[in-house]
């Protein structure tokens, strides 16, 4: 899955982003910042317990954190960010080709100041987790658009 996030594309060398696998005793840790996260927001015990199970309950959790160079003389913010988000895409193309359920989490916890210094360095922005699955649980399906309606025609 990393391969494939790899494949995105970043102007071959820039790779304006990095993934942070979160394993055994890290889950734990993650689990207690977003329930401080949840506490500091004034969340009840219920919806705390709630932010704790959503921290452990992925078999694996992976951080995507973005390395925008603002300055790159070649490559626009706005490009490296792009590249970010084919990463993820890729990602999770990955793991649903091999069978597994995915989807990216984000929100008011990624933004979070303690959790976001938790995972990033300086220059760095957490953009949030990828969550995967087990191949037993079923993708979420859901109505799509059609491509009528996303697809326009540009005339001159």
């Amino acid at each position: 899955m990393v391969a494939a996030a790899l494949r995105a594309p970043d102007h071959a060398e820039l790779v304006p982003w990095r993934l942070c696998a979160v394993q055994g005793g890290a889950r734990e840790q993650l689990a207690d910042l977003f329930v401080q996260h949840a506490l500091a927001k004034g969340k009840s015990e219920v919806d705390r317990a709630m932010e704790r199970e959503r921290a452990l309950k992925a078999p694996l959790t992976v951080a995507v954190i973005a390395r925008i160079d603002m300055g790159h003389p070649l490559v626009p913010a706005h490009e490296q960010w792009m590249a970010v988000g084919g990463a993820i895409t890729n990602f999770l193309n990955a793991a649903h080709a091999l069978g597994y359920a995915g989807k990216m989490l984000s929100g008011d916890k990624a933004r979070a100041v303690p959790i976001a210094q938790a995972f990033c360095g300086a220059g760095e922005t957490l953009v949030g987790w990828i969550a995967i699955g087990t191949p037993a649980k079923a993708l979420n399906a859901r109505e799509r658009k059609s491509v009528q309606e996303v697809l326009g025609h540009w005339t001159a």
